[in-house]
């Protein structure tokens, strides 16, 4: 089967056939050692999108014992900062991967590359353009009309060469001049009508400093740099496929020293969010979000400050697969992940979010005991905590109704329950301030139902988690929602379809001692609430949880339903 066959068979969806290609590659010889690399630009943080680039790339290297390079692709010093590089780091190394000594920048092959366009110049392949980006624009035509040469295109190579030359010594403003390749004005891609190689740009870089003041565009960059590598399998995003000639005519026309070969598979689109460096670069600068690590978005250090495990964002990239047909992933499948994971791994604790007190009137006063909770079902090795209990406790107001409706069967007035790991307790009295609101309940135990069933077999509905008021501590909860309440964030006007209720920040909360023993980036799950992380905004006075994921998981019932 050829490439051709290979991609025309992923159109069909489903399955990666990236590993397809690779694995043909490697039976036949083509490919003696299998070398990917995952090359952000480092102009932003890195989001969910990425991160099932960075699955790929570095998966289909392990699949076939080879080598994955991660690579910067710093060939913008206006847009480029030494910090974005740091988190790219941080967030390909925190998902689980690592590439040894194979740490590369575009900038480590600036002064090879400008030898490789002289080298064009030269085969009289490039020459040195004077119109403007503007000018450069309305020459090119569109899909249905020709370009138009400019005027500069006839240059002589002898000239083109002295002016390249004099574009390095900073001779020219930002603007001035660039240098294009010599390919085809009329072709039916526009990539190929004369594309821009070098640019001005008197800028100083992150790691080269003001050594230069002309810098190769992505496309001159990008091929070359695999080929400087040995890159066997050049993995890009579908928007990609157009320059896919162009990248092919550059290998072919410079001494090279090895030939890559680029493939290209559909990019995440994701609901509720957005997926566009552009965007997120918006809502940051804006100030709509507290920062690239905000929680609601989909940046990977968004992710992990949220709580969701590296190892569900990994299952997630390997569950959606990779095609060649455009689709979009509901962010429920994501939170389906991580609450599979997480109800396998995360420790139980108790926590009430919004407090109602109650006293226990016939418990014995300045009296405490210590009660064992599981701390994860699903998990027997996980073993036991102590949870103190004693008169006065907090449970979660929206537990009580003074007047429920007959199928709620939580507290009410006259009604019995059961408490987590503790007792059966009955509502006798409701206490009320000036304006009617509730503020405390009275109740009674029965000393009895400690290990949580009656000796007289009466069964009670409902199941409420608490807190003693004794030895709970306060905290503060971050409630993130989608950050676009309906749909996605493509087209114009993105910032008005925001969410006004993507966070809810409620204090006053009260924990269980146990929590305190929260370790920072450890996700525990809150009995009944959801998955909860502690955020970096914490401090000994006042912890702060931020919630990963609920416990609801509306996709999973989407999928059962689908299979039926």
């Amino acid at each position: 089967m050829t490439d051709t066959d290979t991609e025309e068979k992923a159109e069909e969806g489903g399955g990666n056939f990236i590993l397809d290609i690779i694995a043909e590659d490697v039976a036949s010889g083509r490919a003696k050692e299998v070398v990917t690399r995952f090359p952000p630009e480092p102009n932003g943080y890195l989001h969910i999108g990425h991160a099932k680039s960075i699955c790929l790339n570095f998966g289909a290297a392990e699949t076939f014992g080879g080598r994955c390079h991660l690579r910067f692709d710093d060939t913008n010093p206006l847009k480029e900062e030494m910090k974005f590089i740091d988190s790219i780091i941080e967030d390909v190394r925190w998902l689980g991967f690592d590439w040894g000594e194979h740490l590369y920048f575009a900038s480590d092959y600036f002064e090879r590359l400008y030898q490789w366009a002289e080298g064009l110049i030269e085969a009289e392949l490039a020459y040195v353009d004077d119109l403007t980006a503007d000018e450069i624009r309305e020459h090119r035509g569109t899909l249905t009309e020709p370009g138009r040469p400019s005027p500069h295109r006839g240059r002589d190579k002898e000239e083109s060469l002295d002016l390249f030359r004099r574009m390095r010594g900073g001779e020219f403003a930002d603007g001035e001049k660039v240098l294009r390749a010599r390919i085809d004005m009329a072709s039916g891609n526009i990539n190929m009508r004369d594309p821009v190689l070098y640019r001005i740009l008197h800028a100083t870089h992150p790691r080269t400093g003001d050594a230069w003041c002309i810098y190769p565009t992505y496309d001159f960059a990008h091929g070359q740099s695999d080929a400087i590598e040995g890159v066997t399998h050049s993995l890009c995003t579908l928007e990609f496929e157009d320059h896919r000639p162009l990248y092919d005519w550059l290998i072919e026309n410079l001494a090279v020293p090895r030939r890559p070969r680029q493939y290209e598979f559909a990019r995440l689109n994701l609901t509720h969010t957005v997926l566009s460096k552009r965007r997120l670069t918006e809502l940051v600068a804006g100030g709509h979000v507290a920062g690239w690590d905000d929680p609601r978005l989909p940046t990977i250090s968004g992710l992990r400050r949220r709580g969701v495990p590296a190892a569900a964002i990994r299952d997630f990239a390997a569950r959606i697969g990779v095609t060649k047909k455009d689709a979009v992933v509901e962010m429920a499948a994501l939170d389906h992940c991580a609450r599979e994971l997480l109800n396998r791994t995360a420790p139980r604790r108790m926590a009430v979010l919004r407090p109602l007190k109650v006293v226990i009137e016939n418990y014995p006063q300045g009296e405490t005991e210590e009660l064992e909770a599981v701390n994860n079902p699903e998990d027997e090795a996980a073993g036991t905590r102590k949870v103190p209990f004693s008169r006065e406790i907090h449970i979660e107001r929206e537990d009580f109704m003074e007047d429920p409706p007959k199928k709620f069967f939580r507290l009410g007035p006259g009604r019995e329950v059961r408490l987590r790991y503790a007792y059966f307790i009955t509502c006798t009295d409701v206490i009320k301030d000036a304006e009617g609101a509730v503020t405390e309940l009275r109740c009674t135990y029965d000393p009895e139902t400690r290990d949580g069933n009656a000796p007289d077999g009466r069964k009670v509905r409902g199941t409420l988690h608490w807190v003693s008021a004794e030895h709970a501590f306060s905290a503060e909860v971050r409630l993130y929602d989608h950050l676009i309440a309906e749909g996605d964030a493509s087209g114009d006007g993105f910032l008005d379809r925001l969410n006004p209720d993507s966070l809810e920040v409620l204090d006053g909360c009260l924990f269980e001692p146990a929590l305190g023993d929260t370790a920072p980036g450890e996700t525990v799950q809150f009995e009944r609430q959801g998955y909860f992380c502690p955020d970096p905004d914490s401090t000994p006075e006042k912890p702060v949880f931020n919630r990963a994921v609920g416990l609801r998981d509306s996709w999973a019932k989407k999928q059962k339903k689908k299979d039926r």
